[in-house]
């Protein structure tokens, strides 16, 4: 105030001297002489208020008041601001520019000011004007799903009671445009309205709308290139992996943009123009043109570069392998077109952690710290000389192996399929093979399975290692559930995969079950309206502990009742009951590799008929029984996940054979042979009589009685031998595209002609393999697109083979839910003798599905399959078929 009344006094005195000129001046003179006079007072005043003001001037603190709309008390305020009265301060100054800092940090208020109510000599009273930042009360999101709401919350911090700032405004706004904006919505629009809530609380809070707009993402219409005349922008095009335009053609590539993806495919043309040669190629500038909302864009402006070839490639430093033995590994020659890419793949390739390159060489045997680098040291007419400079360092070797993780699995039972020991030397084949091993038990989440390399010491050549797992549920209740034979067929098991039998009378260790020792326990229970099942089995990896020899036994009892053609239901009068026990043994073998495994197993399977007369089987009540041994052989090196493999194969090759028990038991099937066939020929021929004779009618009756003994006879103990052999491959297109291809093979066959081939134990195609509605012994093999055992006479075949190939993409590899879609075409046929068999004589079929795999249902999954060709005695092709398969895992 009293600043004004100066100047006010001051402007009284100018304008005397103003007057005083008026008389003496004419009157445009004076107009621009007391114009121009004015501006300058006026300027010279301010500037003077301004110096003084920055200068500042000491002030004893007088009354501090507080104003505005807040909720806090006056005192508070002031004692959180640091100003108190009788403080002798600068004004303005530091103190209160720390004062109003201090309030803003507090994060609860907002329009903070700090005034001069009034002056008294050197005493200044102040005036803190606030209000209080009001709180969030209720949010609401719109234009966005209800699962993506909470990471919004979590990502911008709008947890209810949060102080709502301008900034609080801007940053998520900001934020989720920006956020939208990179997954490919350029168009996205974010709004965010406050409403202040008013009711008896005192705090100022209010309720938040926040309105996305996503818009839809934006396709890329076109992608051009300027400056390129080595490669077509059609290569370049397809160098970009993510980043597409607009084809209706293409299905597993969308156009849509999406910024991150987009540069990181640009330098995917940079690494295409280097595998060609082309090492100074780089992008001059990159434009990105709105065509419309729906459609950009893309222009790529290129400089080449020129052409290179390798030159001298030498080799620094090395001593453990000789230069001959890394130009093998290298396979690049003096003259060949410079390859960027190429060379640092030869040298260590990322992307394949068991790749052919030199770094694997030296870590694979204990070279854990060498270092290999490239360097170019001249380049003379396009021409590039290399050396590739090796520091070897000294062998590391484990000093301690650990694993952490495994809350249920007993430390023993991953120990022993480690790969690295301590004191042993290093390598990282090792690594790779335990990191597998370990993916493969199926008690862990084969994606999280990490190597951890702790400690270090190149000086000391030590390492400690460590395997980071993560359990999974490895034990099962299966649903399963199919139609097949014109019925619903369910099963109930329990599957317990990592079991431990040791502790089976420990209370304690009941959670819910005995767990920890990776022994597999199962009972299962399947049912439909004509047969029923229950089977118990039990496997011991390793037996004893110490080797990898794995022990199995499995007992199961089948009671299958008669199909009524007449009521189309099950006649449980008439039965045929199968009683079964195994004893097998695998063992892990060394050689060729360790991939390899033997199996053996002997197993006794009784078969008791009950008045079950079919075409199959001729001797309706009698029995029959099969003791046979199977030995196998198989090779597993699949890569990781046993979900969902990436790499490597399965195959294997089984021969399951009896006792030729004709060669030994005195019976003359020759003879026996000759009497069926005569007994057979009789019940057909007297079909076609009109009028039979009493020695027709005779002879009938006997031959009825005849059969069923003569073929009782002659499958008392079956003698059969039986050859499967089956084979999957897995192959990494793109990325995480598998490519499956599969082929089977079947063969049942005899010892003794006469004897015959056995009507149990055959092949009985088409469907998804699960639904059987008869278990008289036969092995049903799934050929999606036709009915369940639609692609098999009605006794089964003696033959079989199928080919297949799926494309599968994963959707997700998580551990909570491990989900992949495929597609598929197949083909197969079922023969009944080697003069039938045509392997390329098939019934064909293509479809799609997924798989959906989660601990707690565990493998879910559905097909669609359309078969190509008719069903035996049809004329039409099959056309579609849903197969399916329910699974739950806890």
């Amino acid at each position: 105030m009293k600043l004004l009344l100066n100047i006010k006094k001051e402007n009284d005195d100018l304008g005397k001297q103003v007057n005083n000129l008026a008389k003496i001046l004419p009157l445009t003179t004076y107009l621009k002489y007391s114009i121009t006079l004015l501006l300058f007072i006026s300027c010279f005043h301010l500037q003077a208020q301004e110096q003084a003001f920055s200068s500042g001037k000491k002030y004893i603190l007088g009354d501090i008041s507080v104003s505005g709309n807040t909720k806090f008390g006056e005192q508070t305020i002031i004692s959180y601001s640091g100003l108190r009265k009788g403080k002798e301060i600068m004004i303005p100054g530091k103190d209160i520019s720390k004062a109003i800092k201090k309030l803003w940090d507090s994060k609860l208020f907002g329009d903070i000011e700090i005034y001069i109510a009034k002056i008294e000599g050197n005493v200044a009273s102040l005036e803190i004007k606030l209000s209080d930042l009001p709180q969030l009360n209720e949010l609401k999101i719109n234009g966005v799903k209800n699962s993506k709401k909470e990471s919004i919350i979590e990502e911008n911090k709008l947890k209810k009671g949060v102080k709502v700032t301008e900034n609080l405004r801007t940053t998520t706004k900001n934020f989720l445009e920006t956020k939208y904006k990179k997954q490919g919505f350029l168009n996205t629009k974010v709004h965010i309205n406050t409403i202040d809530v008013k009711d008896s609380i005192e705090t100022s809070r209010v309720n938040m709308v926040l309105n996305i707009d996503k818009g839809e993402k934006v396709k890329i219409k076109d992608i051009t290139f300027e400056g390129n005349s080595v490669l077509s922008d059609k290569k370049l095009r397809k160098s970009m992996k993510s980043t597409k335009k607009i084809n209706r053609l293409r299905l597993l590539k969308r156009s849509k943009f999406i910024d991150s993806a987009y540069q990181a495919d640009l330098s995917k043309v940079i690494e295409k123009y280097k595998e060609n040669g082309y090492r100074d190629a780089r992008i001059v500038s990159d434009s990105l043109i709105v065509n419309d909302n729906k459609t950009i864009s893309l222009k790529i402006d290129l400089e080449e570069g020129n052409l290179y070839t390798f030159g001298d490639i030498n080799f620094i430093g090395n001593t453990v392998y000789t230069d001959e033995q890394l130009n093998r590994l290298l396979r690049i020659k003096k003259g060949d077109i410079y390859n960027g890419v190429l060379l640092e793949k030869r040298i260590a390739d990322p992307s394949k952690p068991d790749a052919f390159d030199i770094t694997n060489q030296y870590q694979n045997n204990g070279y854990l710290f060498s270092q290999i680098n490239p360097v170019e040291v001249s380049a003379n007419d396009n021409v590039i000389d290399m050396e590739i400079r090796i520091t070897e360092g000294k062998p590391a070797y484990f000093n301690s192996v650990s694993v952490v993780g495994n809350d249920k699995t007993n430390d023993h039972v991953i120990y022993r399929e480690i790969r690295t020991r301590p004191g042993q030397l290093y390598s990282k084949a090792n690594v790779v093979r335990t990191v597998r091993e370990l993916g493969q038990l199926g008690f862990f989440d084969a994606q999280e399975i990490s190597p951890n390399f702790n400690n270090p010491n190149p000086v000391e050549g030590t390492i400690d290692m460590e395997y980071a797992v993560k359990e999974t549920g490895s034990s099962q209740i299966e649903l399963q559930g199919g139609y097949g034979g014109g019925g619903f067929i369910g099963t109930l098991g329990l599957s317990f995969n990592n079991f431990a039998i040791k502790d089976i009378f420990k209370k304690d260790a009941y959670k819910p079950i005995p767990m920890g020792d990776g022994q597999k326990l199962a009972l299962r229970l399947q049912a439909s309206r004509f047969y029923q099942t229950y089977s118990f089995s039990f496997s011991e990896p390793w037996l004893g502990g110490k080797r990898p020899v794995q022990f199995s036994t499995s007992i199961s009892h089948t009671k299958q009742f008669l199909y009524d053609y007449v009521t189309r239901n099950a006649d449980k009068s008439r039965s045929f009951n199968i009683t079964g026990i195994t004893f097998g043994l695998a063992k892990r073998l060394t050689v060729p590799d360790d991939y390899f495994t033997l199996s053996q197993a002997i197993s006794y399977q009784r078969y008791d008929l009950n008045n079950y007369n079919t075409g199959l089987f001729t001797f309706g009540d009698g029995y029959s029984n099969n003791l046979s041994y199977t030995v196998g052989l198989s090779r597993n090196n699949t890569q990781i996940d046993p979900i969902y493999p990436t790499g490597g194969s399965n195959f294997g090759v089984t021969a399951k054979l009896t006792v030729p028990y004709s060669l030994f038991n005195g019976v003359d099937y020759t003879t026996l042979k000759q009497d069926r066939d005569e007994a057979f020929d009789i019940i057909q021929n007297f079909g076609s009589l009109s009028n039979p004779t009493p020695e027709q009618t005779s002879a009938y009756n006997q031959a009825q009685e005849d059969l069923p003994r003569i073929d009782q006879e002659r499958y008392k103990w079956l003698e059969f031998y039986k050859i499967n052999f089956k084979g999957d491959w897995y192959a990494q297109i793109v990325k995480d595209l598998v490519l499956k291809p599969s082929v089977e093979f079947g063969f049942l066959g005899a010892y003794n002609n006469d004897r015959g081939i056995i009507p149990f134990e055959r092949f009985f195609l088409g469907g998804d393999g699960l639904g059987t509605y008869s278990l008289d012994g036969r092995e049903a093999i799934a050929l999606r697109g036709y009915p369940n055992q639609s692609l098999s006479d009605r006794d089964g075949g003696t033959i079989y083979n199928k080919f297949s190939l799926e494309l599968r993409y994963p959707i997700t590899l998580k551990a909570s839910a491990k989900i992949y879609a495929l597609t598929f075409i197949e083909g197969g046929a079922s023969y009944n003798s080697f003069r039938d068999y045509n392997p390329f004589s098939l019934k064909r079929s293509a479809g799609l599905g997924i798989r959906i795999f989660m601990p707690a249902f565990g493998l879910l999954g559905i097909d669609f399959g359309h078969g190509f060709d008719a069903l035996p005695g049809e004329t039409q092709k099959n056309g579609w078929e849903t197969h399916f398969i329910i699974g739950q895992q806890f």
